[in-house]
C-alpha cells in the first residue's frame, strides 16, 4: 500500500510539475523557463478562401505569342517562368460589384459633411438614400447638381465629386533608396475620381447610336451581371485598395490580415488564362473559337463583324459560356482586361524568370508611352487574334473605354496547396 501511495504521490507531483510549466509557457506569451520556443501568443492562420475567387496554383509555363505571329516573336520572344500560386476572380468585376465600391465612396462622402465618418467602421455606416435621407435637408445640398447644372428639374447627386484617397508604400523605393531614412517619404498618395465613364459608349464609336447603353449600362439591373467598363487603370487600382480595406475591417485586429487584393500581373494573367494547358492558344485548350458544333466559344467579333453571332452584340454576363479548367470565365473576349504591368514591347527579354513584373508607377507629366499599361484577353470588339493567350496589347493608364475591364488578383500565403 505505501509502495502505491508513493507512486501516486510521485505522479501528482510530476503532473502538477508540468501543469506549472505549460502556465509558464502560455502567460502573457512568454517563455520564463530559458528555452529557445519562439513567441508563443503568435495568432493562427488557417488561409482564406476569398468569395468569388478561385486558387491558381504555382507553376510554370512559356510566355509568349504564338508561332502563327511570326514578327511579334522577334521581340516578344518565349521563356519559361515560374509563378507562385495566387487566387483569381472567376469572374471579370460587375457592375454591381464595383457599384458597391461606388456606394461606399457615395456614403463616406456623405458622412463626412454631417460630421460623423468613422474610419474604424470601414463599409459599415451605409446610408439609406431612397428612405431615411430627408432631401428637404440642405446638409447635403452640395452633393447635388444645383441651378442650371439640374435636368428637368430634378435632384440627382453630381457623381464627379466621387473621390476615393488612399495611400501606398513604393517598395521598389525603399528597396533602393538606402539613403532615406524617413518613412514619409515612400508613402505615395493618390485621390481618383471613381465613377465609371459612361460616355465611353459614344466617345469610342463615331456615327454610332449607342446613347442608350450610356444611359443605362451602369445603372439599369439587367446590367448588374455584366462586367464594368469606363474604368481606367487608376480607377481599377483604387477599387483594389477599397477592397483590401473592406476585407481587413471584415477580420479585424485579432486574424492576420491577407495579402493585398490588386491587379494580376501580365504573366499571371497569362497563366491563369491558360487553365494549366501548356502552350494552349486559348483559354480553353484548342486552336479553333468553335467547337464541334460550330458554336462559338468567346464573345467577340466573328468574321467580318458578325457581331451577334457569338449571343452577344456587346458585352455578355460576366460568367456566360464555358470556364477554363481552373474554374476562370470569360480569360477570351467580353471585355480586355487591365494587368498591373507596364507595357514595354521587348519586356521578355528583361524580365526575371521568377513571378516576372514589369511596374511603373507614371506621373501625370511622363511621356506618354510611360502611361501604357497592359490589357489582356480581347473584348467583344475585337477578332480572334486579340482572344489568344499570348497576345499583348496596350491602353494608356489615363484612358476609359468600353471594352476594357478588370478583375482581381491576391497573393496566395504558404506553401502551394498541392503540397498538402
Amino acid at each position: 500500500m505505501e509502495n502505491r501511495s508513493g507512486t501516486m504521490r510521485k505522479n501528482i507531483i510530476s503532473l502538477f510539475s508540468f501543469l506549472v510549466v505549460v502556465l509558464l509557457l502560455t502567460s502573457c506569451g512568454r517563455d520564463e523557463s530559458g528555452q529557445l520556443v519562439g513567441v508563443m501568443d503568435r495568432p493562427t492562420w488557417n488561409g482564406i478562401n476569398p468569395y468569388g475567387m478561385v486558387y491558381v496554383p504555382s507553376g510554370t509555363l512559356h510566355i509568349g505569342q504564338s508561332d502563327q505571329d511570326v514578327f511579334n516573336t522577334y521581340t516578344q520572344k518565349p521563356k519559361s517562368i515560374s509563378i507562385q500560386g495566387f487566387y483569381m476572380d472567376d469572374t471579370e468585376v460587375t457592375n454591381n460589384e464595383y457599384r458597391q465600391f461606388v456606394h461606399w465612396v457615395r456614403d463616406s462622402i456623405a458622412h463626412t459633411i454631417m460630421g460623423d465618418f468613422k474610419e474604424d467602421d470601414f463599409g459599415n455606416e451605409q446610408l439609406d438614400w431612397e428612405y431615411e435621407l430627408d432631401y428637404s435637408s440642405e446638409d447635403l445640398d452640395e452633393m447635388y447638381y444645383e441651378g442650371d447644372m439640374m435636368l428637368n428639374g430634378k435632384r440627382e447627386l453630381d457623381t464627379k465629386q466621387y473621390e476615393y484617397k488612399y495611400q501606398w508604400i513604393d517598395w521598389k523605393k525603399a528597396a533602393h533608396d538606402k539613403t532615406s531614412s524617413v518613412r514619409s517619404n515612400l508613402i505615395e498618395e493618390e485621390s481618383v475620381e471613381i465613377f465609371p465613364d459612361t460616355l465611353v459608349w459614344i466617345r469610342d464609336f463615331a456615327y454610332s447610336y449607342n446613347e442608350p447603353y450610356t444611359r443605362n449600362y451602369f445603372w439599369h439591373p439587367s446590367f448588374d451581371d455584366y462586367p464594368v467598363v469606363g474604368v481606367n487603370w487608376k480607377q481599377a487600382k483604387a477599387f483594389t485598395h477599397w477592397r483590401t480595406q473592406l476585407w481587413n475591417s471584415f477580420r479585424g485586429e485579432a486574424e492576420p490580415n491577407s495579402e493585398e487584393f490588386r491587379l494580376p500581373t501580365e504573366s499571371e494573367w497569362e497563366y491563369a488564362a491558360r487553365g494549366g494547358r501548356e502552350m494552349a492558344p486559348y483559354p480553353w485548350g484548342g486552336y479553333y473559337v468553335r467547337n464541334a458544333k460550330g458554336c462559338l466559344l468567346a464573345n467577340f467579333k466573328p468574321g467580318r463583324g458578325n457581331y451577334p453571332e457569338d449571343g452577344g452584340l456587346y458585352t455578355v454576363k460576366a460568367d456566360a459560356y464555358f470556364a477554363n479548367d481552373y474554374g476562370l470565365y470569360n480569360m477570351a473576349g467580353n471585355v480586355a482586361e487591365w494587368t498591373e504591368s507596364a507595357y514595354h514591347p521587348n519586356a521578355y527579354s528583361h524580365v526575371h524568370d521568377l513571378n516576372p513584373d514589369l511596374k511603373y508607377d507614371a506621373k501625370e507629366d511622363d511621356p506618354a508611352n510611360f502611361k501604357r499599361k497592359v490589357i489582356r484577353g480581347g473584348s467583344w470588339k475585337d477578332v480572334a487574334y486579340f482572344l489568344q493567350t499570348g497576345t499583348r496589347h496596350w491602353e494608356y493608364q489615363d484612358t476609359t473605354k468600353s471594352y476594357v475591364g478588370f478583375r482581381c488578383a491576391l497573393t496566395f500565403l504558404g506553401r502551394s496547396i498541392n503540397d498538402f
